[in-house]
């Protein structure tokens, strides 16, 4: 059977967990034998969206632009994963419309969450005024209002927030479901000894 295509966008403030997320998902995918391919915002900035500001119209502009890409990527019968803050409502619902086999996946954080895991200190800066146009401090996030799946990445574990997005891409049957013994469900007992776990590195 012919692999159909559909984009996958991880979207959420810097931070709230979409990389980790979306790689975590590329390889489950992979592993079922399907063609995907990552487009990680820092990574188009860097190439694909390389000069641009972070001017609202700018960003706009580069939220287009992976859209594009994934848009491509989808027709083509490639899985489509976008990772990036793509902080506002409307051009994130052009790119749902523009694509058509679209599934969003908001990874939601609470802002002082987010300030603990910043090692680089960029929101801190932001907060001191240093940094302008800063997502969630001097500029809005917008939260998607129909998403098919939110993860509290502050309050699950990375393997819990995967498993119920590679569920979710099962029921929508954007992917087949896997064989029974694939299946990488955790007991109650097991996920609570990894969350501890988790808990202990300083990761929730």
């Amino acid at each position: 059977m012919e692999q159909q295509g559909f984009t996958l966008w991880f979207t959420g403030m810097s931070g709230s967990g979409k990389t980790t997320l979306a790689r975590a998902v590329e390889r489950i995918l992979r592993d079922r034998g399907l063609k995907v391919e990552v487009l990680n915002g820092d990574v188009v900035r860097t190439n694909l969206s390389k000069g641009l500001s972070f001017s609202k119209e700018d960003r706009d502009t580069n939220i287009k632009r992976i859209g594009f890409v994934c848009k491509l990527l989808t027709r083509n019968g490639v899985v489509a994963v976008g990772s990036a803050i793509s902080p506002y409502r409307e051009v994130r619902d052009y790119i749902r419309r523009d694509i058509g086999r679209f599934v969003e996946v908001y990874c939601r954080c609470p802002l002082d969450v987010l300030v603990q895991r910043d090692v680089k200190g960029l929101y801190k800066k932001a907060l001191d005024g240093e940094i302008d146009n800063f997502t969630g401090i001097s500029d809005p996030y917008e939260e998607p209002l129909n998403p098919e799946v939110v993860v509290d990445t502050d309050k699950e574990a990375p393997e819990r927030s995967v498993a119920r997005i590679v569920r979710k891409l099962e029921e929508l049957a954007y992917i087949p479901e896997a064989p029974q013994e694939e299946e990488g469900a955790y007991s109650e007992e097991e996920e609570k000894m990894i969350e501890d776990k988790l808990k202990a590195l300083g990761y929730l």
